[in-house]
């Protein structure tokens, strides 16, 4: 075999490689932009989803200030203290599951502009080769007397972007070239999009964190006025005052609620038929009891018309004991956000402390069905549910209707 042989099969080889790279990249290019749409669709449906979740945590927000602003006109008490406090960690709560929504957002935009870009770069090695061989072709046939130049130039882009005969290289190949400068542009549009989709993020992260340290801020005068409250006898005093109080007015509201008719599902199974038979609302340990309770240091006694149960492991969702109608669902001095299901012939079960709902008034619920989740709202014992039955607007205690554990 002579030395231009191999010469002519090295050549060969290179060529063949170099095609079967093109072939490789655009074959990449083509299952990326043939499983597009299906992603996209999945994008699409994610985003929709965060979006609308921002939309509830925006609206949460402004009701919260509402409430904070309410809570300011009122008379100071440990109560409202209390309650400017829990709102003030609810709103900051609330706007840190925002900025971490938007944070997911963006790095949902910022993985897509990271996908363009690697598609735009395989296109552009596509469109320079091309535009490459379009050169080399002009040159061999004497179309182009300014090779050298090309030969001369750092990067395809500096030539084609300086050169002042690109007039003359468009009447050949100006629709390979002009491609691959859109490409080119699209590249450095993309790329910048991907510096301030970063930048964002960043900002997100860290208005993120300020959140989180006032939050802190927030529980630790939380946890100094109840701690104020459990080893002061006066403030301990005052602050039972303030719940007789509570529980005077919340009287006056069953009583009110006693006095309106409601429609209940039919079958219906009267409720006390079931005493001693209701399943539990929350798992947990009982913390306080129905009844008189004597406190340990100062000797007062208070009435307990309800019990206290706070969750056992994960569990924090509050389920109703039995079937009825959503009669109140909202904040009540005292009791936190709480929930009042009229159960018929005049019984009620009060669920307090919640975090949050998850009915409203007027829905019929269920036994078992899930109706808001385990808080603190206005508690002095930390997360817990305040739970309540009432016979004719008269507590009763819970413990002889709840299943024996």
């Amino acid at each position: 075999m002579y030395p231009s042989d191999h010469k002519n099969n090295s050549v060969s080889r290179k060529k063949l490689m170099g095609q079967k790279l093109i072939f490789c990249l655009a074959f990449l290019i083509n299952i990326i932009l043939l499983n597009w749409p299906a992603f996209s669709q999945d994008q699409t449906s994610a985003v929709s989803d965060i979006e609308k979740r921002l939309s509830q945590i925006d609206q949460q927000i402004s009701q919260l200030k509402s409430r904070l602003q309410e809570e300011e006109k009122k008379e100071k008490s440990l109560l409202s203290s209390l309650e400017k406090i829990r709102l003030n960690k609810k709103v900051l709560q609330n706007e840190i599951e925002s900025l971490n929504l938007r944070r997911s957002l963006v790095n949902r935009q910022l993985n897509d502009l990271n996908r363009k870009i690697s598609i735009t770069r395989l296109t552009l090695q596509k469109e320079k080769e091309a535009v490459e061989k379009t050169l080399v072709t002009l040159y061999k046939f004497g179309r182009l007397d300014f090779m050298h130049f090309f030969l001369k130039a750092n990067d395809l882009e500096t030539f084609l972007r300086e050169s002042k005969n690109l007039t003359f290289l468009a009447r050949y190949q100006g629709e390979a070239i002009s491609s691959y400068l859109n490409t080119l542009n699209q590249l450095q549009a993309l790329e910048e999009d991907l510096k301030k989709k970063r930048a964002e993020a960043d900002l997100l992260l860290k208005q993120a964190q300020e959140n989180q340290a006032r939050l802190l801020e927030e529980e630790r005068k939380n946890q100094q006025l109840l701690a104020e409250i459990k080893k002061n006898k006066n403030t301990y005093q005052q602050m039972m005052a303030e719940l007789q109080e509570s529980s005077e007015q919340l009287q006056q509201l069953l009583k009110r609620l006693q006095s309106q008719e409601i429609s209940l599902p039919s079958p219906f199974i009267p409720m006390n038929e079931l005493k001693g038979k209701l399943p539990w609302p929350i798992a947990g340990k009982i913390i306080t009891r129905f009844g008189p309770e004597k406190h340990p240091k100062f000797k007062t006694v208070t009435i307990n018309n309800g019990i206290e149960i706070a969750p056992s492991g994960k569990e924090k969702t509050i389920k109703a004991v039995h079937g009825g109608r959503v009669v109140f669902a909202d904040y009540f001095q005292g009791y936190g956000n709480l929930i009042i299901i009229d159960h018929g012939l005049s019984y009620y079960t009060l669920y307090g402390h919640c975090s949050s709902f998850l009915v409203q008034k007027g829905d019929l619920v269920q036994s078992g069905q899930a109706i808001a989740v385990v808080g603190d709202s206005d508690s002095l014992k930390g997360e817990c549910l305040y739970f309540e039955i009432r016979y004719k607007a008269r507590a009763v205690d819970p413990l002889q209707w709840l299943k024996r554990r």
